[in-house]
């Protein structure tokens, strides 16, 4: 059972992978029409009532498969202008001279109404006109047969119908008591649209609202550097290429000015000494109270005060974390008694996933998927398993990637991949989405850089292209 919202990610990502929209409408429209013609026999008029979604797109390719054996009218609940979707428009364009207004049609006058009116997501109230016309379709006597929801599931008004034909799988919060019977079609969704990361994850991005100002956007601090100076400069900047609005790179003062000169967009704080220790962890907190989501780990080094330090501040900072490089051979000293409360992905390779566990790690692919699952369960954490092929698991859900290329081995870009995560939580991106987005990003960007440089790039080539793949996602998305 996935969550609701899901089914838009996989909508795109099936299209990504070679299953056009219209292929599941076409599949979606047909599934319903097959249902009324052997459950609902007969020679009465049916309303098939349709929104201005895919829902409602659904809705039309059932209408044009009942018209040559019923007599149909096709509800609309918005003008077609508000149609949102191109196949929905598409399909529509095929039964618009059998289509009315809903304000003003009597569902008296038919034997049978399907719900093709709102979608999967809905929260809270439900709006005008959908709110009208939830309460025209609850009053209604006939069968009732809703497309892959119930209208108003998840809001404060909704349809119970007699059937829902759901597609694909049962969406989290479905049951009979509010759907009926519920009938599960498989409509030709690919595997790998659900199993793989694809730009449907762009569908998790959040959107700036236009009145906001500056910071409101995600505000950032990355806490690293010491022996090392270019990880905590690469996953800073991108952490801006993610999105961010203010990024922070707290690093020891010999450091500072050669992590600053790496971008005048760092905002750049300098801790007393060498490497970070315990005598900063006050200072190091104190700035994570002015951000939204902290990332600590990359270029800290593993000197035991320095490990310790990590840990208490771990322990006591109240922001979603991204834990990195370093700063996950800290943790592993105390796996057994770690819980994160308020959110965290941590970003291991194999070795480091060991280290963290203190046991091997499966070499089957599916073996190793349910250990990374239940370490992120016990950890309350999601896990970024960085290989070959990603593995993210949030100790429920489980999504594997295999955006990136064999370049990527060159060091830095788990720098950058660590910083776009951190970017996206700072967002409001949930751990897992953050996750999955942001190792997806990472490795196309990966993919259009080594376009450019080959075997020669390096991981500040990929920072270039973080923007103009998401944006790619994001377009990929629109329309369908």
């Amino acid at each position: 059972m996935l969550p609701s919202s899901e089914f838009r990610v996989i909508d795109v990502n099936a299209t990504h992978w070679g299953v056009s929209v219209d292929a599941l409408m076409e599949q979606a429209g047909c599934a319903v029409a097959d249902l009324v013609m052997d459950r609902y026999p007969g020679e009465g008029k049916i309303a098939v009532v349709c929104g201005s979604g895919n829902n409602g797109g659904d809705g039309f390719v059932a209408a044009r498969h009942l018209i040559p054996y019923r007599d149909v009218d096709v509800l609309l609940v918005k003008p077609s202008s508000t149609i949102r979707s191109d196949a929905a428009q598409r399909n529509f364009q095929l039964v618009e001279d059998r289509s009315m207004p809903f304000q003003g049609a009597d569902l008296k006058e038919y034997s049978l109404v399907i719900d093709a009116a709102l979608g999967l997501g809905v929260v809270g109230e439900i709006r005008e006109p959908f709110a009208t016309v939830i309460e025209a379709l609850a009053g209604f006597r006939g069968p009732l047969v809703s497309v892959d929801c119930p209208s108003g599931l998840g809001g404060n008004k909704t349809v119970v119908p007699d059937v829902t034909v759901t597609f694909h799988d049962i969406k989290e919060g479905m049951d009979e008591t509010e759907c009926g019977e519920i009938v599960i079609t498989d409509i030709g969704i690919p595997a790998e649209a659900v199993e793989f990361t694809g730009p449907g994850e762009a569908q998790r991005y959040p959107f700036p609202r236009p009145s906001s100002h500056k910071g409101e956007n995600g505000r950032v601090l990355v806490v690293g550097g010491g022996p090392y100076t270019g990880a905590p400069a690469l996953a800073g900047i991108a952490a801006y290429r993610a999105g961010g609005d203010l990024v922070r790179v707290m690093v020891p003062r010999t450091i500072h000015d050669i992590v600053s000169s790496y971008s005048p967009d760092l905002i750049c704080h300098g801790l007393d000494g060498t490497f970070l220790q315990r005598n900063h962890i006050e200072e190091v907190l104190q700035l994570c109270e002015r951000v939204d989501a902290v990332l600590i780990g990359p270029g800290l080094g593993n000197d035991e005060e320095t490990l310790r330090a990590i840990n208490t501040i771990l322990d006591e900072c109240d922001r979603p974390l991204v834990v990195d490089a370093d700063a996950i051979a800290a943790l592993g000293r105390r796996f057994q008694e770690l819980k994160f409360e308020n959110g965290a992905v941590i970003t291991p390779h194999r070795r480091e996933l060991e280290k963290l566990t203190g046991s091997e790690t499966p070499d089957d692919k599916d073996e190793l998927a349910e250990h990374v699952r239940a370490t992120a369960a016990a950890l309350g954490a999601t896990i970024l398993l960085k290989g070959q092929v990603d593995i993210v698991s949030d100790g429920r859900h489980i999504k594997y990637n295999r955006s990136g290329n064999v370049s990527m081995t060159v060091g830095g870009t788990g720098d950058v991949l660590a910083g776009i995560v951190a970017g996206l939580l700072s967002k409001g991106c949930s751990p897992y989405d953050s996750a999955r987005l942001g190792v997806y990003i990472n490795g196309v960007s990966g993919e259009r850089a080594f376009e450019n440089q080959g075997y020669g790039m390096i991981a500040s080539d990929i920072l270039h292209h973080i923007g103009p793949s998401m944006m790619d996602a994001l377009e990929f998305g629109r329309g369908i």
